[in-house]
C-alpha cells in the first residue's frame, strides 16, 4: 500500500488500528490440517488466512504440497502467495471478493455436497464484519457442507499510541483516511469522535468495505472500482484530488 500510494505522490502516515497474531491454540487449526485432504476445496478469503496455513503446515512438518490436490480458491493478488507454494489456484473471481467465488463456484455444475474449508480470523476488541458470515451463508446457499476454521487473530489497537496522529486528524492536516477493511474502520471508530473527522474524506477499498463503512455512518467519498490490488486502490485516490 506505501509504495502504491508514493507512486501516486502521496505522503502517507500509517496508523494501523488492528493487528493480526498467531493463535495461541492451534489445536482445532491442527485438526482440520491434518485431515486436509477430506477437503474438496479451500476458500482463502485473505493473504493472513493463507500465510497462517503455510506456516502451520511447516510447523506441523506438512508438505505443502498437499495444497495441489485440492480446489483452491483465492482472490486478486492473493493467488500469487499459493502459486509460490507450488499450488494451483482454480478459483480467482473476476470481481476479487467473497461473493465474486460464490458466483464462480455457482458455475460447477456438481458442487453441491462438495466440502469446503474457511480459514478466517477471530477478531477480537471489535464486533466481526459480516464479510465471512455472509460468504458462509453464501457458500451453503449453494449446498456445500462449509467448515469455517479460525487461523489467526485480528485485534483492534489502543487509541493511546495514536495521540499524535488523531490530533492531526482533528486539526484537519490529513487529507483523506483510507481504509482496506471493514475491521479497520470498527476499530478506527473506537478511538474516535465523528467530529474529529466530519471533515476529512473517506477513502474505502472496493463495495464491501464501502458499504460496511456507510452503514457505519462514515460519508465515504472514495471506493476504489478495481480493488484486485492496491495499485487500484490508490489511483482512485489520486484520482479525487487530481
Amino acid at each position: 500500500m506505501s509504495s502504491a500510494l508514493i507512486n501516486q505522490g502521496a505522503l502517507p502516515l500509517f496508523m494501523p488500528v488492528i493487528e493480526t497474531s498467531p493463535l495461541e491454540d492451534f489445536t482445532i487449526l491442527d485438526e482440520h490440517l491434518r485431515k486436509i485432504n477430506t477437503y474438496d476445496s479451500i476458500a482463502f478469503t485473505s493473504r493472513n488466512g493463507i500465510d497462517a496455513v503455510s506456516k502451520r503446515m511447516r510447523e506441523l512438518k506438512m508438505d505443502t504440497s498437499l495444497l495441489q490436490q485440492i480446489h483452491l480458491c483465492a482472490i486478486g493478488k492473493d493467488a500469487e502467495l499459493l502459486e509460490a507454494l507450488g499450488a494451483e489456484v482454480d478459483v480467482i473471481p473476476e470481481e476479487p471478493s467473497p461473493t465474486g467465488i460464490i458466483r464462480e463456484l455457482a458455475k460447477i455444475s456438481d458442487i453441491e455436497g462438495k466440502n469446503i474449508l474457511i480459514p478466517a480470523s477471530e477478531v477480537i476488541g471489535i464486533p466481526e464484519p459480516d464479510v465471512i458470515p455472509n460468504f458462509v451463508a453464501g457458500l451453503e446457499k449453494l449446498g456445500m457442507n462449509v467448515t469455517r476454521v479460525t487461523a489467526y487473530q485480528t485485534r483492534s489497537l489502543d487509541k493511546e499510541i495514536y495521540n499524535v496522529e488523531l490530533e492531526l486528524i482533528r486539526q484537519g492536516k490529513v487529507d483523506v483516511i483510507a481504509f482496506s477493511s471493514s475491521a479497520e474502520i470498527s476499530a478506527f471508530l473506537n478511538m474516535c469522535d465523528v467530529s474529529d473527522y466530519q471533515n476529512t474524506v473517506i477513502a474505502c477499498f472496493g463495495p464491501y468495505t464501502g458499504a460496511n463503512a456507510r452503514k457505519l455512518g462514515l460519508n465515504v467519498s472514495i471506493i476504489a472500482d478495481d480493488f484486485s490490488s492496491f495499485d487500484g486502490f490508490a489511483a482512485a485516490i489520486a484520482s479525487h484530488f487530481n
